[in-house]
């Protein structure tokens, strides 16, 4: 396809979900400068899905994605993406003022919450450390098939017409009347809408395709995998109210373990820091008193944030056919299914569909930074 209606760049979750929902509508072909989809940040995630993750604006993006997760149509999967974890966020004593804050900011969302102490914690973490007595649990947090979800997502944009081309870069674009003339790795080609979906890398797509960047900002998240003998067979999502680290169990005596990191970095494919490793170690070993018998796998992934923390869809304010769905920090697959349907409907002129009709869409428009 040398001519799509629309170009979308970027063969992530955030690429594959808004071309599904654009499908019918036009001739979508989706890019990828990498030789696999969702190598980046769609592959790395340790994939879960928390309501409160994200912070109230992204809360209801995630609230909204959790049905369709849950209960998909079947034409788009006979299956659900969600799995049994729940969470709990500790603290230790003397944090009690981070419980009663994480409360506050939920209070009006509906995101179902329950205190406990130290009792409760012994019983979820056995083998945590004296220090640490307060809790709030939040049970409906479950894990996401993360590959399932991107493989769904490309199933449905291929039996919709969408065509994909792989190890393709784009390496610049200007606009030729009502339209772009890309010229890409894999030669030129013509396009009415270029949806910038490129994660880490959606600055510099803007800026080579002469639209101003919005700040978006790439940072580094290191996760680490241990082999613990002594761990319960399930752990939940255990979270530091203080955001310094998290952990779940990822299969029997085997631990998914991240310092909770934001370290700038550059769009590129990063790998982990000994120190970030090491970091992690040290945290997770101030929790609980389980011995590590090996550090097993260890990685990295970029998490790509707008100024403001939240998601950015929407045209251009001042560049007509370019249209930016980015900005989806850690959150971007557990909000996939809100987001693309947004993002489509944005991308159309369309009326939102019910599932997101009570969302304040204006809060994610690329123009709140021009105002």
């Amino acid at each position: 396809m040398s001519s799509p209606d629309i170009l979308v760049v970027g063969g992530g979750m955030a690429g594959f979900s808004i071309a599904t929902g654009l499908a019918s509508h036009a001739r979508v072909l989706v890019i990828e400068q990498e030789d696999q989809p969702g190598y980046h940040a769609s592959g790395r995630s340790v994939a879960f899905w928390e309501e409160t993750y994200g912070g109230p604006g992204v809360q209801p993006l995630t609230s909204a994605s959790g049905p369709m997760l849950a209960h998909p149509n079947p034409d788009f999967s006979e299956r659900s993406f969600l799995g049994y974890r729940t969470a709990i966020h500790i603290g230790r004593t003397g944090e009690e003022a981070l419980a009663e804050a994480l409360l506050e900011d939920f209070r009006t969302s509906g995101v179902r919450f329950e205190r406990i102490g130290r009792e409760d914690l012994e019983k979820a973490l056995p083998g945590v450390r004296p220090e640490w007595t307060v809790g709030v649990a939040e049970p409906s947090c479950s894990d996401i098939d993360a590959a399932g979800l991107l493989a769904a997502y490309r199933r449905a944009a291929r039996r919709g017409g969408v065509e994909e081309r792989l190890s393709t870069r784009l390496e610049s674009a200007r606009r030729e009347g009502p339209g772009w003339h890309v010229e890409t790795s894999a030669g030129p080609l013509t396009c009415g809408l270029i949806v910038n979906a490129a994660g880490a890398w959606a600055d510099g797509v803007a800026r080579r395709c002469g639209v101003a960047p919005l700040g978006i900002a790439p940072l580094r998240r290191t996760v680490v995998q241990l082999r613990c003998p002594d761990a319960p067979f399930h752990v939940p999502l255990v979270a530091a109210l203080d955001g310094s680290f998290y952990f779940k169990s990822e299969g029997t005596g085997r631990l998914w373990l991240s310092p909770h990191d934001e370290t700038p970095d550059s769009p590129r494919d990063v790998a982990p820091e000994e120190l970030d490793v090491a970091m992690a170690i040290d945290r997770f070993e101030q929790v609980v008193d389980w011995p590590i018998a090996a550090v097993e796998h260890r990685w990295a992934g970029l998490r790509s944030f707008a100024p403001d923390r939240l998601p950015v869809y929407g045209a251009d304010p001042e560049v007509a056919g370019f249209f930016w769905f980015a900005g989806q920090g850690g959150f971007g697959i557990q909000t996939a299914p809100a987001a693309a349907l947004i993002g489509a409907a944005r991308v159309l002129g369309a009326p939102l569909p019910d599932a997101v009709r009570h969302i304040d869409t204006a809060a994610y428009a690329p123009d709140r930074f021009k105002r």
